[in-house]
């Protein structure tokens, strides 16, 4: 049963709805499948009451949602609650209770063996990359991979040195540390040091930062680095490596460069200089990477046959040391060796509170992309195994690894693709496995460190530019965004080319900012489209779009992609009109003029009418003489001001014929369009899709407001539609309904909307013009 309420009145809306569960007759079984099938198309019919949104919330009983205050929760102290506090941020009291041992611990094993003979030699090369010496890259492969073991909550991510990062802190260091441009006149160990200090010092920065973002539940704000945005600027960070390593594959002494353009700089410093590269250097650095490409193709072909990939790096980076001590390449053909790398663990240091000031900006940067990384990757690895991955927590993870860390004088580390595909593909399922390889890494620092003193940078170099191949391989990301999102590829681009020219913490500034006002300028240029039904249903498309989607006679339905605000707003109301095919604004000022000259007409002829009386009133009480004089003025002036209106009326015949419709104040169309000899819209109703709009502001709401009174001006009445809950709770908020704009002109759909307009062609006489312009 309907409701029967009066005011619903007998305004129904029928919708038809696809096929649905329905007892078939037996007579369907003779028809054909066309005919069948057409049937199933129509078995469904609805009828409904036309619902505007006051039988809207009268029908569904709406209440604004309770409103969560999560504060509250926050601020609850309890014994329940400290402990949940204490889990929430030591996830390893949760899981490893639980951790199965029988079905985890040997791939678990394997899988740490696996990346620690990947992080010995990458912990070397990025250390070199880092500017620092080799050795510390190996306390930052120990440190922060067994703080994050007990913090993290994503069990396959391999977190350590890290290609990008280990460039982003080389770039902080040698700004602040740089070397002399006489290499002979260095003093290497007190340049090291001052470069440990300020890479321990940035560590610790970062730490801080991703702590208290973390803690303050900032994760989402790697949300503005988009896919796109992160893809180009690793892809430029690549860019940026490889560059950086060409000294040692060429064996040359380069200028520090730091800031802008130093990328170019030192590009063309190499060329400069390449007539003095050293021959050893490159033959070295040259078959090292023809090694492990070779080991790599070979762990591509077997890699379902292997159970665990060919350590190539671990391999190279054996047997390089080998044949460099073995043939003394140091002094034979003078190639760069790693030298002295001290045994045991350093004591933890105290960071430099006065390098701050200095480091603040970077360490900001390092921390964003840093974290950026680290829960891209978690989250491919948490879809993929079905777990979640808490992005706040994941915060407080890596900045507890940095923040240790530095003060046991590592650099800033995230997590690395390669050695986390390495860790999940050969079986490990926990951060056992990470644990497991810091044990390892912890082995080479105590024991077998002082073992790689022969080991050739030009090896490390190599090591470097061959893993680079993943990341350079997203050139490719050009061709697909072409064919997929130009925007995307603009945001790639604007990131590939500000990371290449302005280094690496400028260009990620760059990078979000225009991807940012990116967003904004799309939403100031949406699409918007006039809609048609598609015949037999209750869908409305674009009718530029469907062919047989048809404009309803005499209503027009205006609707725009993006939600309506301040930035936008007065594009919205410019589209509106020009899509309308009226031009509103023209209308409405000749209507404006036209009322005017009636006014004023009007005015003259009551100032005309008085005068008459008081010659009248007057004549009463003077001679004949005098009053046959005055009448004959009176007759004179009489007929001067009749010939003035006459040429009016016949120089105008529009204005005469608006004059003469004003004299009788009792005519109701005086002042419409047609009586004013304006031409009058062909559609009677206008109803605004908002089913896009998210939120409103005062802006939108002027400018909605605005839409109303000027489209009333002209004789056209407004309705909107499919606003969603949230939009119309802002709107009464605003105080946008009032005596002229009522709930009842807001309908559930477009279709209620369209069905109202065509029962009422003309507007609701019960609604008055508000004269108010906002």
């Amino acid at each position: 049963m309907w409701p029967t309420d009066a005011s619903w009145g007998l305004e129904y809306c029928t919708l038809i709805l696809g096929p649905g569960k329905i007892r078939p007759r037996d007579t369907q079984a003779l028809l054909s499948a066309t005919q069948a099938m057409e049937l199933r198309r129509r078995d469904y019919h609805m009828e409904r009451p036309l619902l505007n949104q006051e039988h809207l919330e009268e029908l569904g009983r709406w209440g604004s949602a309770p409103r969560t205050r999560q504060w509250q929760t926050w601020l609850q102290c309890s014994r329940a609650r400290a402990y949940a506090l204490l889990l929430q941020h030591l996830p390893v009291l949760v899981w490893l209770p639980r951790y199965p041992v029988r079905d985890w611990l040997l791939g678990d094993l394997l899988s740490g063996l696996s990346v620690a003979i990947m992080q010995l030699p990458q912990g070397l090369a990025y250390a070199l990359l880092a500017g620092l010496p080799p050795v510390f890259g190996l306390y930052s492969s120990f440190y922060p991979v067994f703080i994050y073991f007990l913090f993290g909550t994503s069990r396959h991510i391999s977190v350590g040195t890290f290609a990008v990062m280990s460039v982003m802190v080389g770039s902080v260091t040698e700004s602040l540390a740089p070397q002399a441009l006489n290499d002979s006149m260095i003093n290497e160990t007190a340049r090291d040091a001052a470069r440990v200090q300020v890479a321990s010092t940035l560590s610790v920065l970062v730490g801080l930062f991703q702590v208290g973002l973390g803690l303050i539940h900032f994760g989402f704000v790697v949300t503005y680095l988009s896919e796109p945005l992160v893809r180009g600027y690793t892809t430029a960070a690549a860019v940026q490596v490889f560059v950086s390593q060409l000294k040692y594959v060429f064996g040359l002494h380069l200028s520090s460069h730091s800031g802008p353009l130093s990328l170019i700089y030192t590009v063309l410093e190499v060329c400069w200089k390449l007539p003095q590269s050293k021959v050893g250097t490159v033959v070295t650095a040259a078959v090292a990477g023809v090694v492990l490409v070779v080991v790599k193709l070979l762990n591509d072909k077997l890699q379902q046959q292997l159970p665990m990939p060919i350590p190539g790096e671990l391999l190279t980076l054996i047997g390089a040391t080998g044949i460099s001590y073995g043939m003394g390449l140091k002094h034979r053909f003078e190639v760069d060796v790693v030298g002295n790398i001290p045994a045991g663990l350093v004591p933890p240091v105290a960071p430099n509170t006065q390098l701050f000031s200095k480091l603040v900006g970077s360490a900001f940067t390092i921390a964003v992309v840093g974290f950026a990384i680290a829960i891209s990757l978690g989250k491919i690895f948490a879809l993929r195994h079905a777990y979640r991955v808490d992005s706040n927590q994941e915060l407080v993870a890596l900045g507890l690894s940095n923040l240790i860390g530095g003060i046991f004088q590592c650099f800033p580390v995230s997590c690395s693709m390669s050695r986390s595909l390495v860790q999940e593909s050969t079986g490990g399922n926990s951060q056992v496995a990470g644990a497991i390889s810091s044990l390892f890494i912890l082995l080479i620092i105590v024991k077998l460190g002082e073992l790689f003193h022969d080991l050739p940078k030009a090896v490390l170099a190599a090591i470097i530019i061959v893993n680079l191949k993943g990341m350079l391989r997203q050139l490719s990301d050009m061709r697909s965004l072409w064919k997929a999102n130009r925007a995307d590829l603009l945001i790639w681009l604007v990131t590939f080319t500000a990371t290449i020219l302005l280094n690496l913490d400028l260009g990620l500034v760059v990078a979000v900012i225009f991807s940012l006002l990116l967003v904004v300028v799309r939403t100031q240029m949406p699409h918007y489209s006039v809609l048609g039904q598609v015949p037999d249903t209750d869908i409305y498309r674009d009718v530029a779009e469907y062919s047989e989607a048809k404009e309803v006679p005499g209503v027009k339905v205006f609707r725009s992609s993006a939600t309506v605000y301040f930035a936008n707003a007065e594009f919205y109301s410019d589209a509106l009109k020009q899509r309308c095919g009226v031009d509103v604004d023209f209308l409405i000022s000749q209507k404006k003029k036209l009322l005017k000259k009636q006014e004023q007409l009007k005015l003259k002829q009551l100032q005309k009418e008085e005068k008459l009386q008081k010659q009248a009133a007057s004549s009463k009480g003077t001679s004949v003489s005098i009053n046959v004089n005055t009448s004959l003025e009176d007759m004179r002036s009489n007929n001067v001001e009749d010939c003035k209106m006459m040429q009016v009326s016949s120089g105008d015949k529009m204005e005469d014929a608006t004059a003469s419709g004003q004299e009788d104040s009792k005519a109701p169309d005086g002042s419409t369009l047609k009586a004013l000899g304006l031409p009058q819209p062909d559609f009677h109703s206008l109803i605004l899709d908002l089913g896009a709009l998210s939120f409103v502001d005062t802006v939108c709401l002027k400018s909605l407001k605005n839409i109303f009174h000027d489209f009333r001006e002209i004789e056209v009445e407004v309705y909107m539609a499919a606003c969603h809950s949230p939009v119309v709770s802002q709107l009464e908020a605003g105080h946008f309904f009032d005596a002229s704009i009522t709930k009842k002109h807001l309908f559930a759909s477009v279709h209620d909307a369209v069905t109202f307009a065509l029962q009422h062609p003309r507007p609701v006489p019960d609604s008055p013009v508000s004269d108010t312009r906002l």
